[in-house]
């Protein structure tokens, strides 16, 4: 699969890289940055995060504030960000932020119009990854993680594929998407009206079926504004309770939904996977 090489940033000894490529699961464009720590340069393989952005957000909001570079290039763990959702003038969108271009919510769209090109579960969880193992120096380690959309998907993601990440995290995410306005508005018009489908897409129902356990970290502010109507952390602690799942949960008082929150516990974050990604 080619790709275009739109712009490099030597950062940290390491290189964070954009890069454009035809995505056969989307049938569109695509967008992605990795950032390469400094042992890449000799072609050693390192193992891979995967990070999840939230609404709005495409690949560049998380190399840009995260503040993510030096740590990874201390721990020898490359980081590759996609963007939220399928793009182009021929890509159907909405009006509303929640929906549409920069909305995809890491699902497999199954009504029209969407269905031509959202399907993102799959692609971050084969096209995406096969593309960078083939490309670049890294392993088949990976792990996965992201903020308040993308922490949907990452929980999702490894809750429904334990075998292939080694590690889960999550900043303020949509925990409960079938019980909350943004996840039932874009549940339904990506999946229509069976709720079933939509079950497939929670973690907290996920977790209540959960027999294999991913190491999962979540952190969530305390004055974030979409706490309580959209986010639901209590609904995440009582099902991983209620299936016995170890999650380690943090409120993080006087923090809000931003890059200034996820900045502040980045390194946490990229520790915690360290320690199963360079075992």
């Amino acid at each position: 699969m080619k790709l275009e090489n739109t712009r490099a940033h030597k950062s940290f000894g390491g290189w964070t890289k954009h890069y454009i490529h035809r995505s056969n699961v989307l049938n569109c464009d695509m967008k992605f940055a990795i950032y390469l720590p400094p042992r890449t340069a000799n072609d050693q393989k390192v193992p891979v995060l995967y990070w999840l952005s939230g609404l709005t957000c495409t690949d560049e909001n998380f190399m840009q504030k995260a503040g993510a570079q030096r740590i990874a290039a201390e721990l020898g763990i490359a980081i590759v960000a996609p963007d939220t959702s399928p793009r182009g003038s021929d890509v159907p969108d909405d009006d509303g932020y929640e929906l549409g271009q920069g909305a995809g919510f890491y699902v497999n769209a199954t009504q029209a119009p969407w269905n031509r090109h959202y399907h993102m579960y799959d692609y971050l969880l084969d096209e995406l990854p096969q593309l960078i193992e083939a490309t670049f120096p890294v392993s088949d380690k990976r792990s996965i993680f992201g903020h308040s959309m993308g922490g949907h998907g990452a929980l999702v993601l490894s809750l429904r594929n334990p075998d292939h990440f080694k590690s889960v995290s999550a900043f303020s995410p949509i925990s409960n998407p079938t019980n909350c306005p943004w996840g039932q508005k874009a549940f339904t018009a990506y999946l229509g009206d069976d709720t079933a489908k939509w079950a497939e897409y929670d973690a907290v129902l996920l977790m209540d079926g959960a027999t294999d356990f991913t190491p999962m970290l979540v952190d969530q502010g305390g004055t974030d504004e979409f706490l309580k109507e959209q986010l639901k952390p209590e609904a995440l602690e009582e099902a991983a309770l209620a299936s016995g799942y170890t999650l380690e949960l943090n409120r993080r008082e006087g923090y809000d939904h931003s890059y200034y929150f996820i900045a502040s516990f980045m390194e946490d974050h990229l520790l915690f996977h360290a320690r199963y990604l360079n075992t």
